[in-house]
């Protein structure tokens, strides 16, 4: 009969964005994921193509440019982290908004922007100019970061956390690929010719966007926007994987950009060359991007939050065996656990929560949870300040090392008693 069926509940769920249909065939399911699995694929395109242009612009570009405009060292500073405080204000809106008018108007206003914004280097003269440029530049990444995110997420619920990690390595790749092509091109032509090639190669993103294939849905009545707003923010803030991920998330980003703004100077100040330094972050990054898929499967398969504590502990003990590392191997073997931490973290935090927000506000608890990872990633390099300025930068890497491990300590107080300890998040007692 049909109740006997070989899809599974937990397979129905995650095709809950195609037309609905009253006894799906095997062929219709296989056809959705295929789908699925597309668009994906095009999702994964696009994004690398614009991290890859916006990361070009970030490291060594911006500094180089700002400070031949005249920036001092405060103010250039600012100029290049103020982008990242447009993400942190502006995520949770634009999830929301993406959850009511659909994820493509947003998809394609978030690559105009990437695609658009560089061209507008050219114009600048001052300081000044080339700060509130910065940021409407960071517009780009508030709103195509959840949108993208929530988009993978929606996809399927089940190997949320796997799908989650193949996407996340265009992002690393990014990181990887951009700081590598800026600096070959500074070598060849002046900065603002490197931010026109940017806007070049970021317009290339439109390919894969403009090929996606959206389920149509069935109209809705929807409520007033600042209701929904309301609504989707209160969902979020009453979930309870929201705060839980967000807040790890925020943890470990306050440790790994503590450690990016004081490693270049503590290892100079050691005898490291700044090309080991370089080969560090580059390792730890590359590392992350092809043990990430591996990550999320782990947390598939074993429980989300056993990875995530494993991870939070992985990445404190390298944090702590830092100041004490001898050489360049010894340097870029911390490197590899603290890649291998990331991996196991990321992907897995974020599939936590996708799993629990009602599908209906899914953009916005992206969107929310982007900002406390941007709240870490900004305060970390001050927090790391203090605690240096205090103490040493030995003392800094042990205080971040402690932060991991009690989010690793708090993960398994806080589990058995809530509603968290459930058979998707915990692998005793699973019916898979």
């Amino acid at each position: 009969m049909a109740l006997a069926s070989p899809p599974s509940p937990d397979f129905r769920s995650q095709t809950t964005c195609a037309a609905p249909s009253p006894a799906p065939s095997s062929f219709s399911l296989l056809q959705v994921e295929g789908r699925h699995t597309v668009n994906l694929l095009k999702i994964t395109v696009a994004d690398l193509i614009v991290r890859t242009g916006y990361q070009m612009g970030k490291t060594p570009l911006l500094p180089l440019f700002a400070a031949s405009l005249g920036a001092g060292d405060a103010l250039l500073g600012v100029i290049v982290s103020v982008s990242t405080l447009t993400g942190m204000l502006l995520k949770p809106l634009v999830g929301v908004l993406s959850d009511r008018w659909g994820r493509r108007v947003w998809l394609l206003g978030g690559a105009g922007l990437f695609a658009g914004i560089p061209f507008l280097y050219q114009f600048i003269q001052s300081p000044e100019s080339l700060l509130a440029l910065r940021l409407v530049h960071g517009l780009a990444t508030a709103i195509f970061g959840p949108v993208t995110l929530a988009l993978v997420a929606e996809q399927a619920a089940k190997g949320s956390a796997e799908k989650l990690g193949w996407f996340g390595m265009a992002r690393i790749g990014g990181y990887l690929l951009g700081p590598l092509l800026a600096a070959g091109l500074l070598t060849l032509m002046p900065p603002v010719e490197v931010f026109t090639l940017i806007g070049a190669l970021s317009c290339l993103a439109f390919a894969p966007l403009l090929l996606l294939n959206f389920q149509k849905t069935q109209p809705s009545k929807r409520p007033p926007i600042h209701t929904q707003i309301v609504q989707a923010l209160q969902a979020g803030m009453r979930c309870p994987e929201l705060w839980v991920a967000g807040g790890l998330e925020t943890v470990v980003y306050l440790a790994l950009y503590a450690l990016k703004a004081f490693l270049p100077l503590y290892a100079l100040a050691k005898g490291v060359d700044i090309v080991t330094v370089g080969a560090f972050f580059s390792l730890q990054e590359l590392t992350h991007l092809l043990c990430r898929p591996l990550g999320g499967r782990l947390g598939d398969r074993w429980g989300y939050l056993p990875v995530i504590a494993c991870g939070m502990l992985l990445g404190a003990l390298a944090l702590a065996l830092l100041p004490g590392s001898e050489g360049a191997v010894g340097l870029l073997a911390l490197a590899v656990l603290i890649g291998l931490a990331q991996a196991l973290i990321f992907p897995t935090t974020l599939a936590l929560f996708g799993s629990r927000i009602p599908p209906q506000h899914l953009g916005a608890g992206m969107g929310l949870i982007g900002t406390m990872k941007n709240t870490g990633k900004v305060i970390g390099p001050v927090l790391g300040g203090l605690l240096v300025h205090w103490q040493d930068f030995s003392w800094m890497l042990w205080t971040m090392a402690g932060l991991l491990v009690l989010g690793a300590v708090g993960i398994w107080q806080f589990v058995p008693r809530h509603a968290l300890l459930s058979q998707d998040l915990f692998p005793e007692g699973s019916g898979d």
